[in-house]
């Protein structure tokens, strides 16, 4: 078999074989097909896109480039996959509550990319905290916490790495038919039996159209089904943050605080809640959505979703007691001022993608793939759409390494906020569901 001509076969726009999809993936695995070939085979697939089946296979093919964990846990393995946006910190909360409720949640996480931040970012803010670990100390926290949270190991999905450099420099990341089978592959290795996707619309998601998003949930969740993994969607609402905070250890902070009941934040519970109720659901844990939800509340109100995670961040190497003392090991910025509202009124729209890269140019991010991470940088009280702001009503907090950077970041936030005289319009912060086919 040669590559040149299967990328001939889906350049004209023909359907590819399961053997045709191996040989690619295995020829991108050792090195034997070439970056070019690569490069011309994904603008091919970016062009001519694949079928469900088609999918199907390069998922499973690039899920067996490398090994596939198989657990033997007394609870189901369940994961949840956000496809990024600002302020979302959601997996740090859900995780743990899922644990308590007797799931297992092997979630494995990456790093920020454009505008959106990375979980491993935050993670990173705690000091100690293993993101990367050797595969036995990654396997013994899940069984003994029910949880870990960490970074893709080199040994799971290899292809997938190769395949997305490549796709990085080649313009061919936004095919919904190779995003789909990047994300999945990752999953299917980590020996899932239960998978919920949080995909975002709104102007601070890389779907911005609600109908971009749906398309891209309909093909996680008919591939991941086919491929033989229980999955549903949520569509939930990013024309604003999330949370309140964006930023790594601001955002940490955030997740504690929720944790331990310090703060609600309505959005936030939402969806971390529905998420969860997915996850418990799929995996048997609870006998209908409201049974589901209950236990749920209940791991924040006991102090149960609190406890997994402060044990999960000490058997990863962070500080024992974190939950209790998180101002003695978070770090905290140089420079915090409040950001005023250049007139008295309501929050009418916010540039929610704006508001995640005024965060990577404070050093909360990275513009290049080598650049190190402030994090302490970030935002808080983030405004929400419909808040009232004016005098001692600020439209978020600044925290900044210097003066120069805290102004700078100040005008950003000015730039990314309308103030009008009237609340816009609600949209569900969880939009839509979609179950398997």
């Amino acid at each position: 078999m040669l590559p040149q001509e299967v990328i001939r076969k889906k350049r004209e726009g023909a359907t590819l074989s399961e053997a045709e999809i191996a040989f690619m993936v295995a020829g991108l695995t050792d090195g034997s097909i070439t970056e070019g070939q690569i490069a011309a085979f994904a603008m091919a697939v970016f062009f001519r896109g694949m079928t469900l089946p088609e999918r199907v296979a390069l998922t499973r093919a690039m899920t067996g480039s490398g090994t596939v964990l198989a657990w033997d846990l007394p609870g189901p393995v369940l994961d949840k996959h956000s496809s990024g946006g600002v302020g979302d910190n959601v997996s740090l909360m859900l995780a743990p509550m899922v644990a308590a409720c007797g799931g297992f949640v092997p979630m494995i996480s990456g790093r920020g990319l454009g505008h959106t931040g990375g979980t491993l970012d935050k993670l990173d803010a705690i000091p100690g905290y293993v993101s990367q670990p050797d595969s036995a100390t990654f396997t013994r926290t899940v069984r003994t916490v029910g949880t870990a949270i960490i970074g893709q190991t080199p040994d799971l999905a290899p292809a997938d790495r190769r395949f997305y450099a490549i796709r990085d420099v080649t313009a061919t990341v936004e095919s919904i038919d190779l995003i789909t089978a990047s994300i999945l592959s990752k999953k299917l290795a980590a020996g899932l039996e239960g998978l919920v996707l949080d995909v975002k619309w709104g102007n601070g998601a890389f779907m911005a159209s609600f109908a971009a998003a749906g398309g891209l949930a309909e093909s996680l969740v008919a591939v991941a089904n086919g491929a033989g993994l229980a999955t549903t969607a949520l569509l939930t609402d990013m024309n604003q943050p999330l949370a309140p905070a964006a930023g790594n250890a601001v955002e940490v902070r955030h997740a504690i605080d929720f944790l331990t009941r310090r703060r609600r934040d309505a959005r936030v519970e939402a969806v971390t809640v529905e998420l969860g109720i997915e996850m418990l659901m799929t995996g048997g844990l609870a006998t209908d959505r409201d049974a589901a939800q209950a236990r749920l509340v209940r791991t924040l109100d006991d102090g149960s979703a609190a406890e997994r995670f402060a044990r999960m961040v000490a058997a990863l190497g962070g500080p024992s007691d974190l939950v209790e003392r998180p101002g003695d090991h978070l770090a905290r910025a140089a420079v915090e001022i409040a950001v005023e509202a250049p007139e008295a009124g309501i929050v009418a729209a916010i540039d929610t993608r704006a508001v995640g890269v005024a965060v990577i140019e404070l050093g909360g991010g990275r513009m290049r793939a080598a650049d190190a991470i402030d994090p302490t940088v970030g935002f808080t009280e983030l405004a929400g759409l419909g808040a009232s702001v004016g005098p001692g009503q600020p439209l978020a907090r600044v925290h900044a390494r210097d003066a120069a950077a805290a102004a700078r970041a100040a005008a950003a936030v000015r730039a990314a906020y309308r103030v009008g005289t009237e609340a816009p319009a609600a949209d569900p912060v969880v939009a839509a569901r979609i179950g398997a086919p």
